[in-house]
């Protein structure tokens, strides 16, 4: 075998991780679907309080609507288009984009993270400033700092789905990158 189709297979042999866009509020039909077809997949779920008007409930949603992550080889996209309710790949110039492993982890971050927070020296980073996560699940991730109920929060955007998260990052885990 010669190295270029050598090449060529090992990329095809790589997972990724892709957005798929389903038709409304058919996420975890999708999920389930994907789950039986042994698809790895992600569908990050948030809690929130439901109020009707005899009672209040807790539901869990989809943190995006409509939107699934799948962790897939290149040659499974045609198998995951396939699933019913799935509407579209998130695409760019009308191939499938590539969602970095980073935001996958931003994302589960953001649901996982509890409330680790410490004194931070505001005189450091100023609002709308960029920095860089030095340490830690996310290190390397770049956002930027806002300020948001007194305390500093890292706001990640997550390209793929068009989406913006906020995480709330300690001080001494970041650090200010230098803008020209």
């Amino acid at each position: 075998m010669t190295e270029t189709g050598s090449t060529t297979k090992s990329k095809t042999l790589q997972k990724n991780w892709y957005a798929i866009y389903t038709r409304s509020k058919a996420e975890k039909k999708v999920l389930i679907e994907l789950e039986f077809l042994d698809i790895e997949c992600y569908l990050p779920l948030i809690i929130r309080y439901r109020q009707w008007s005899d009672r209040k409930k807790k539901v869990e949603e989809p943190l995006f609507r409509s939107y699934i992550f799948v962790h897939i080889h290149e040659s499974q996209l045609y198998t995951v288009r396939n699933v019913p309710n799935v509407a579209r790949f998130v695409a760019f110039e009308g191939k499938p984009t590539i969602v970095p492993e980073e935001q996958i982890d931003a994302i589960r971050y953001y649901l996982n993270e509890q409330d680790d927070h410490e004194d931070i020296d505001q005189s450091l980073i100023q609002e709308g400033q960029l920095v860089r996560i030095k340490q830690g699940q996310m290190e390397g991730l770049i956002g930027r700092m806002i300020y948001y109920r007194n305390k500093y929060r890292l706001m990640v955007q997550i390209e793929a789905v068009g989406q913006i998260i906020t995480l709330n990052i300690p001080r001494s885990k970041v650090e200010p990158i230098k803008q020209d």
